[in-house]
């Protein structure tokens, strides 16, 4: 087969820009320390109510100034659909759901990941800003997708 002189030219540009990208999102990957979620908590879905961590979700406090968040993600809402979390507090968030996949997101902060149920999905975050924060959901859901949300208000110490 017989390429020409330019389309030689493009192959080669595309297929070093390929390997670039990579080499770069390789690097940068492990430079940050990002990986795959590696989770290996399971619960079963079906009977969270009878789960040790899950049958009371909520906020706990385990230390001076850490705390613990167990949520559920359901239909439309997770619960519970409020946390009030003193300023400055380290919050290690615990979340399940119980019917489909959604996701937990925190915008402006690096806790964002898909909520599947059956896995414990666990991030933490330290709250320095007081305020309101509003907690979405960026995986759809179903048709009321668009209401699933709930509130964190850092309050001021």
């Amino acid at each position: 087969m017989h390429l020409h002189k330019y389309e030689k030219i493009w192959l080669t540009f595309g297929i070093g820009s390929l390997i670039l990208f990579l080499a770069i999102l390789g690097f940068t990957a492990f430079a940050f320390g990002h990986h795959p979620p590696s989770e290996l908590a399971t619960v079963d879905s079906q009977n969270l109510d009878k789960d040790e961590l899950f049958s009371e979700p909520g906020l706990k406090q385990v230390g001076e100034n850490d705390y613990q968040a167990v949520l559920v993600a359901q239909a439309f809402g997770y619960n519970p659909s409020t946390l009030e979390i003193p300023q400055g507090a380290t919050v290690e968030f615990f979340v399940t759901s119980a019917d489909v996949i959604h996701s937990f997101t925190i915008p402006g902060t690096n806790v964002n990941f898909m909520v599947t149920p059956g896995h414990v999905n666990t991030a933490t975050h330290t709250f320095d800003e007081a305020g309101e924060i509003l907690v979405i959901c960026n995986e759809y859901c179903g048709t009321g997708h668009q209401f699933m949300q709930m509130r964190i208000e850092v309050i001021p110490q």
